[in-house]
């Protein structure tokens, strides 16, 4: 347990490290077998969006027990897996060409096992002035 609970500190510390832009799912299922360039390609070629950026592309198996995060970082990329020993992801179902932007907060609740939607939860604001 000491050594999950390092892995998760420094889990949160790499992805605190460096500026998120946006986080894009993969919607519908994705065949984890593919490493670091398989997933690369499908941003880049699927997606049009440049996996050099300083965003977060998350994809799922078919069995929504799996994810990878695929993520850039200065001079490499990393790959953060996950593999649930019980239950699923909240993923959602819709198989698109296009990925889903969901916010940093929207990926705290998919990772731990919340719909992307929470109703009762505070919305953003936006505020512009005090007075």
């Amino acid at each position: 347990m000491h050594f999950l609970m390092k892995c998760f500190r420094f889990f949160n510390h790499m992805l605190s490290k460096t500026p998120i832009n946006r986080v894009y799912l993969a919607t519908g299922a994705t065949d984890l077998r593919k490493s670091i360039d398989g997933l690369a390609a499908i941003v880049q070629m699927s997606f049009q969006l440049d996996p050099f950026s300083s965003n977060l592309f998350v994809f799922c198996n078919r069995k929504r027990d799996k994810l990878k995060i695929l993520h850039w970082d200065h001079n490499g990329f990393w790959l953060y897996y996950r593999r649930l020993e019980k239950g699923v992801f909240q993923w959602p179902d819709e198989q698109t060409t296009l990925p889903l932007s969901i916010s940093p907060r929207q990926l705290n609740w998919l990772l731990d096992g919340l719909p992307l939607e929470q109703k009762q939860a505070h919305q953003k604001m936006d505020a512009k002035f005090i007075i």
